[in-house]
């Protein structure tokens, strides 16, 4: 079989199958705490009547009560799988600089099937709902979802010697991940709606089926394997060889570089960390009153919220072409600000849609850092780079989720929409160093002679580092 050097196919099934299931969790988690707490059916109501029929106090108190609830179990599941969701993501995609990126890939994709089958074995058999705390936690040992997006970004910057062709290539990945994320999100509301929560599962199962196939059986690998044999060797040196590729990335780089570097990496930290916090807590903002969102209206608000994968790569495409990515990254943490400010006044169904039209741009940020930092690093340290990336997007994703959920369950009685106005505040921090950023400049001329005396020893020794 000929293999493909397209990794876009793997992050696009992922992406579907995970928001496939991603929205069914706090759906599926509020309602049977609700059964719980409350001794009552969910309503199911299409047009949210709910909350009009239903507006006593007592009702009120009610549904502040399994808000809380629900955001806490959020709490507790993301406390439970950021430590090897960490671990395991910074070695894996630094490892893959050694032996190959598919096994950032692979890896991956096992994890969610553990997940589904576990939540689907949860649903079917209505077993205690803190066993998907057990089962994230599992999930997170074989990586996760900033170790998939480590590994193809990766796989991209392997494939691109071009700056601005690996821009847009990488835009391009995270406009894939938004329009099949978004695809998902849309049809899980009708499909929750028509087969309940066990038959999402179960094709979200069957999709990561035929994904880990075409990523063990057709994709190709970027990075050339040695043999074996020159690659075996005890665990403590092969971690010291990873810790090493890390750590040249800023040892070797000129001052004026290794400050740009931090300053970038804790731009993508303080924005994901900001940006993932807030939209965290949009499924429970919608269920709340006085929105009261039916399982169809979430379905639609997550696939316009995703849309913004295909705007935000048009953006970038079109802006790349008379700004530079500086003023790039600053047009979409604006719009990110404004996007957010609006969410937290939104107390219609009209306005909680047209809340996400300031935040067509939102996404631009990542796709364009990634590249910028990528572009100041030489082809031997993509995967040391992603793997800092990777971990830092997975630290902040899920430090955010747990700090927003708790902060959300503490805010949710006197005002809802606290957390989207913390999280357009903590952009001003990345914006305030995006400002250093485009003072200090990087120097082209001084890197370029590094990178190039770099890849000119490589090629001369024509080996590849061992482990």
């Amino acid at each position: 079989m000929v293999g493909l050097y397209l990794v876009e196919p793997v992050l696009a099934i992922y992406a579907f199958s995970t928001f496939l299931t991603f929205p069914l969790v706090p759906q599926y988690i509020y309602r049977r705490l609700w059964q719980d707490l409350t001794n009552t059916t969910y309503s199911t109501d299409d047009d949210g009547s709910r909350c009009i029929s239903n507006s006593s106090i007592n009702h009120t108190n009610k549904h502040e009560e399994v808000q809380k609830a629900a955001s806490l179990f959020s709490l507790y599941s993301e406390l439970s799988s950021i430590i090897p969701s960490l671990i395991v993501t910074l070695l894996l995609v630094a490892y893959s600089d050694y032996r190959g990126r598919k096994i950032t890939i692979i890896l991956p994709v096992v994890g969610f099937l553990l997940y589904a089958v576990a939540f689907l074995a949860i649903s079917f058999f209505e077993l205690n709902i803190y066993l998907l705390i057990m089962a994230s936690c599992i999930s997170s040992m074989f990586g996760g979802y900033a170790t998939m997006l480590g590994g193809c970004f990766s796989y991209v910057a392997d494939r691109c010697d071009d700056k601005k062709t690996k821009t847009l290539r990488m835009a391009a990945v995270d406009m894939v991940l938004g329009l099949l994320s978004g695809v998902a999100s849309l049809c899980t509301g009708y499909f929750l709606r028509a087969a309940g929560f066990n038959w999402p599962i179960f094709t979200a199962f069957l999709f990561q089926g035929v994904n880990l196939l075409y990523a063990v059986f057709v994709l190709e690998e970027t990075v050339k394997l040695p043999d074996l044999m020159t690659v075996s060797g005890p665990l403590h040196i092969s971690l010291q060889k990873l810790g090493s590729a890390i750590y040249q990335i800023f040892a070797l780089a000129s001052p004026r570089t290794k400050t740009l570097l931090v300053l970038m990496l804790l731009i993508f930290f303080t924005f994901s960390f900001s940006f993932v916090g807030s939209l965290s807590i949009v499924t429970l903002y919608e269920l709340n009153e006085p929105l009261c969102w039916s399982e169809i209206l979430i379905g639609y608000g997550s696939a316009l919220s995703t849309f913004v994968f295909l705007t935000s790569f048009i953006g970038v495409f079109v802006f790349s072409r008379f700004l530079p990515n500086v003023a790039i990254v600053f047009i979409g943490l604006l719009s990110v600000v404004a996007g957010l400010i609006m969410t937290a006044f939104a107390k219609t169904t009209l306005v909680m849609f047209l809340a996400r039209v300031p935040m067509l741009l939102s996404v631009m940020p990542a796709p364009v850092l990634r590249s910028m930092m990528s572009s100041i690093v030489s082809k031997t340290e993509q995967g040391a780079l992603f793997a800092c990336v990777a971990c830092l997007e997975s630290l902040s994703t899920n430090v955010a989720v747990a700090v927003f959920s708790s902060i959300y369950a503490a805010t949710v009685a006197w005002f809802p929409g606290f957390c989207f106005l913390l999280g357009g505040l903590l952009c001003l921090f990345p914006i305030s160093m995006l400002g250093a950023v485009w003072l200090l400049g990087p120097d082209s001329r001084e890197e370029a002679e590094r990178l190039i005396a770099e890849e000119e020893s490589l090629d001369a020794n024509n080996s590849t580092p061992i482990i």
